[in-house]
């Protein structure tokens, strides 16, 4: 019990300095729980979703923040994302599921992201999406072969009913080990600069994943 107490006034303490609403978050005002989903996290390590757009400006936005966080905690959680998809044929989210059925989820995205929002590339077509992860450097055969494929064609099918089971209404929104919701809309105040809403939503994460790592000791 010392040392749950003690994770959670760490992290509090984190919350705090991100200039949030009191030294530890609330839950029904900086995050909310949800009906458990089961994790795919093993061992002690805790499961952190993002489900995210790489249309989506406040993504784009959190994105170094977010990938800073999830080295840093390397250790401690397992990090995955689910792209919100308009239908399975939706080209950058089948992007995303692909590079992920390939073990390199994160090789392109910064590609995506940076085609989308500075070099103003709407990125509709298949084929433009595809001319951008080449471009990163992914074997161009190897991923339009598991683009097609069977397990890529699945998952996609699985987006509609996983953003149904968590809930979620809108990206950026962060799940911690299938049972916290939290988000910069949540976790920030009323007028704040968007930075210092992500600064908080980080710390809620924290927060978050210290109270959950506790109980796996």
């Amino acid at each position: 019990m010392r040392l749950l107490r003690l994770l959670i006034a760490s992290a509090a303490l984190m919350f705090t300095a991100a200039g949030a609403y009191a030294a530890e978050p609330k839950e029904g005002v900086e995050y909310t729980t949800i009906s458990p989903v089961p994790t795919e996290a093993s061992g002690k390590k805790v499961e952190v979703i993002e489900f995210f757009m790489f249309t989506c400006p406040h993504c784009n936005a959190l994105e170094p923040r977010i990938s800073a966080w999830v080295k840093q905690n390397a250790d401690k959680i397992h990090f995955r994302r689910i792209h919100f998809a308009r239908n399975e044929k939706d080209p950058l989210a089948r992007a995303y599921v692909t590079l992920e059925t390939m073990g390199t989820p994160e090789i392109a995205s910064q590609k995506l992201f940076d085609a989308i929002h500075k070099e103003h590339k709407r990125l509709m077509r298949e084929e433009d999406v595809t001319a951008v992860v080449v471009s990163a450097g992914v074997d161009k055969a190897k991923y339009e072969s598991v683009y097609k494929s069977f397990g890529v064609e699945s998952k996609m099918k699985r987006i509609g009913s996983l953003i149904g089971q968590y809930k979620v209404e809108y990206a950026p929104t962060l799940i911690i080990d299938g049972r916290y919701m939290t988000s910069p809309t949540l976790a920030g105040r009323p007028g704040q600069p968007e930075e210092q809403s992500q600064a908080a939503a980080i710390a809620v994460a924290d927060y978050l994943v210290a109270k959950v790592a506790a109980t796996k000791k």
